[in-house]
Parts: structure tokens; sequence; C-alpha cells
């Protein structure tokens, strides 16, 4: 392996802070490429990016348990409503971030874009809290689900024993590393094919369910907007539920470096990728509730078995299978585009060099990939994994509408830089309070958990301070940090 050298790809001469309290050289400064230099190849095309949103966005949600939502709104109508609505906001953010990958050419999305418009301090906190606990606890949470679906056909008159699960998972979660770790190629090939399988599990209940229409059977729509009125906390929590479902448009951002043609593919994986997950969330809801009561729905633990046992008979077997295979994507693209953070992190100095090593046959960032695997081992056997992540799902939110409220920034800060793709500036300030406003509610709802996970996010200051800007280490110190 060797480290990749640190190359700038922001136009317009713009510079990010790079290797602690260095500056990268400017772009288009007419040097040339290093001989021989191993880098990360363009191996994303459109259709693998939108493999990678689709793919990661898809997990076991939307099969299992959409009844947060309809908790919450108290009606099938404004259920239907709400997950309308949250795809287009996040349809919003996503084109924010296609505006962002287009102008600032280099992977790490938030942490990248974060560091562009406010400086190291918060970008190194960003990337602090994703490392320690929310992408480890991240990956364990839906490794978990794999395990349980993955199972669930052969455990089909009992419960499914604790400590198998978990030792599948933990097969699943070093198949997906060694995967990462081995070919970006047969990575985005893979993950490919199991968008296609989500895809396909989508369609074997929206498919179903418009059948169901075509035969009348829409009694559960009748009076659609009647039922219990949603609550002044609950319909905004709705809303933090279905915006959480939606989550993983940005993904795509993480990998910028490696897509081809990025100011015309990054755009168009983004708008293909949210509109065929919006409709097909959409019609998968519709589609229940053309079999499923709302009573019922909000009683089954998992919805679309339940769906598929009334209309599919033995064929729902298969529908565990789909889910388990969904996770597995969810968990394949999530580590395939986060530790490009990580990676790029460590090339601007914000985590040990070794992190920025790319392998030299197999040109993929092999050690960034795998500090995850121990770090999700941990937590597997060991955390919390539902606590952890409600102390800091506030997190992701608060970053990402911090990412949007900087290109607004960067907006009146640098308005000469190429902006090949540009959003209306309402979408963005609409997208981020949106953002800030879900922080904010967290906090009033939840005090003690968002609490926690503030502390949490904190404890990124002082650990910059004495990681990066602290020059005088002692010697054996500095050896540690390699």
């Amino acid at each position: 392996m060797v480290r990749k050298t640190a190359v700038p790809t922001v136009s317009n001469g713009s510079y990010l802070q790079g290797q602690a309290n260095g500056k990268l050289s400017p772009v288009d400064s007419g040097q040339p490429a290093q001989e021989g230099r191993v880098v990360l190849k363009k191996k994303v095309t459109l259709l693998r990016g939108i493999s990678i949103i689709i793919g990661t966005i898809i997990g076991a949600g939307i099969f299992i348990s959409p009844k947060g939502i309809l908790k919450n709104t108290g009606s099938v109508g404004m259920s239907l409503t709400v997950w309308t609505v949250c795809g287009v906001l996040s349809l919003f953010g996503a084109l924010c971030y296609a505006e962002l990958g287009t102008c600032i050419k280099k992977s790490g999305g938030h942490y990248t874009y974060i560091l562009e418009a406010f400086g190291p301090l918060p970008a190194f906190v960003r990337v602090w809290v994703e490392l320690l606990i929310i992408r480890p606890a991240a990956t364990a949470v839906i490794s978990l689900a794999f395990g349980r679906y993955i199972l669930e056909p052969f455990f089909m008159q009992c419960e499914i024993p604790e400590l198998a699960i978990k030792l599948i998972t933990a097969v699943g979660i070093t198949l997906v590393m060694v995967l990462n770790s081995t070919s970006v190629s047969w990575s985005a090939r893979i993950q490919m094919f199991l968008t296609f399988c989500k895809l396909v599990a989508i369609l074997i209940i929206i498919v179903p369910g418009v059948i169901q229409l075509i035969k009348g059977e829409t009694q559960h729509f009748q009076n659609a907007f009647a039922g219990n009125d949603a609550s002044v906390m609950g319909l905004p929590l709705a809303f933090y539920s279905g915006m959480y479902a939606y989550s993983g448009w940005f993904y795509l951002n993480f990998v910028t470096e490696e897509v081809e043609n990025p100011e015309k593919n990054i755009p168009l994986a983004i708008c293909i990728s949210m509109i065929i997950v919006t409709v097909g969330y959409v019609l998968t809801n519709v589609a229940y509730f053309t079999t499923i009561s709302a009573g019922e729905l909000l009683l089954s633990k998992a919805v679309a078995v339940t769906f598929a046992e009334r209309l599919l008979g033995n064929f729902s077997l298969a529908v565990p299978v789909f889910v388990a295979l969904s996770c597995f994507g969810s968990m394949n693209g999530g580590v395939f585009a986060v530790s490009r953070m990580f990676f790029v992190a460590s090339r601007e100095g914000h985590l040990p060099e070794i992190l920025s090593m790319i392998h030299v046959r197999k040109h993929t960032p092999l050690p960034a990939v795998i500090v995850l695997h121990p770090l999700t081992m941990i937590m597997l056997f060991n955390g919390d994994l539902y606590s952890l992540l409600n102390f800091l799902s506030f997190a992701r939110w608060l970053f990402i509408g911090l990412v949007v409220a900087g290109l607004i920034y960067l907006r009146y800060k640098r308005p000469d830089m190429p902006r090949p793709f540009k959003v209306p500036l309402f979408i963005p300030a609409l997208f981020s309070f949106t953002c800030l406003f879900m922080v904010a509610l967290s906090l009033y709802s939840d005090p003690v958990n968002t609490g926690i996970g503030f502390a949490i996010t904190l404890t990124g200051i002082p650990a910059y301070y004495l990681f990066i800007v602290w020059d005088n280490k002692p010697k054996w110190f500095r050896k540690l940090l390699g």
C-alpha cells in the first residue's frame, strides 16, 4: 500500500485545510501529475451511482415497520401525505448535495463540505463522531436485521436464538468489509445486483396492491383522513421517522472523486434515485393499505411479511430473504461510502495517516475500510446499539443542516465559484430549516438521550485540540498516533 498524495480538486483556486495546519495547493496550478501515483480510479458510472443511492436508502424499514409514521399521524391519508412530503424534502436536500458535489469535486461528503465552508474544527467533530459511534452503530443495527431475516426461514416455528443472529451478523459484516477491501468494481457490481433485488421486492408488494385496487379493495382508504388526530408533537415525529427512512441520498457525494463525469452524473443519479425511491415508498404503503387496515398495521411486527402471507401464500417465505438482501445492500453501500470520508479526513491530516493509504494493486482504501470492522464488532457484541443511535440520531441532521447552510454561505462567500449545477436559493433555505427544526424538536421531546448525544459530540472539540492543534506532543505520543 502507498499513501495517496493530497490532490486538490476544488475549482477556482479554492483551498482546503490540510495536514493539520497546512494548506493544499490550489487547483489548476499546472503542476504535472506524479508519475506512478496510486489513486482511487473513476469506476462509479451513472448506473453504479444510482445503485449506491437506492441500495443504501432502501433498507429494512419499508418492509418491516412503517407503522411509526402511521402511529404519529393518526390516519391513513395523513401517513401517505407524510411519506410523499418527506420524499420531496429529501429530494431538496439531495439537490443541494448535487450542487456541492459538482462545484467541490472532492470525496468525503459532509466532512469535505463543512471543511470547505466552516473550517477544520466542525469538520473534525463530524468525522470524529462518525468514526467512533455513528457508523459502527448504524452498521451493526442494519446488520442485525440482516442476520435475523436471513435466519427467519429456518426458524419458522420458534424464536431465533440471539447468539445465532449475532454470529451470522458478524459473518455478514466481515463479508462486507472483505468485499470493499478487495475490489471497487465487484463491490459496485454486487451493489447493483442487490439494488435490483430491492426493487423486485418492492414490485412484489406493489403489483398485488395495484391488482387489489383494480378489484375495488379500497375500504381502508374511505375517510382516509379520519381517525385519531395527530398531536402537536406526533406530526413532527412522523416527519422525523420519514426523513430517516429516506436518508442515504448523500452517499454518492462521499465518492465524488471516483465518479465518472461528476458534473453530469451526480445530479442525474440523485434525481433519478430519489424519484424512484419516493414513488416506490408511497406505492408500497398504498399497497399495504389495500389489504391491511390501519389497526392491523400498527399491530404487525413486519408488515411486508403480514401482507405477503395474506396475498402470496407460500411465496411469502421469500420476503424475509429479500429483506435480508436489502439490509446487506445497505451495509455494503454505507461501508463503501463512509470509508471514503475517513480516507479524505486522513489525507487532510485529521485522522491517522495510515487511513489515507491505498492498496497498490487493488486500488481500494484498505485501511479506511477495515478500521470499521473492530469498532462494529465491539458495538455488535457489547454496545446498546439502539440507545447509541437515539443519542446521536440528531447529530446526523445537525451536520446535514450545517452542510446545506454552508451552501448558502458559499454562495455569498465565493460567488465566482463555478457551479455546473445550481439550485434555487429557497431549496437549501427550506431544507436547512427543516433539519434544524428536527434537531430542536429532538432536544425538546427527548432531552436526556439527545443531551447525552450532544455531550458525546462535544468531545470532538478537546480531541481536535489534543490530536490536531497541539504541536509539542511528546515523542511517544506522536509515535502512538503513527
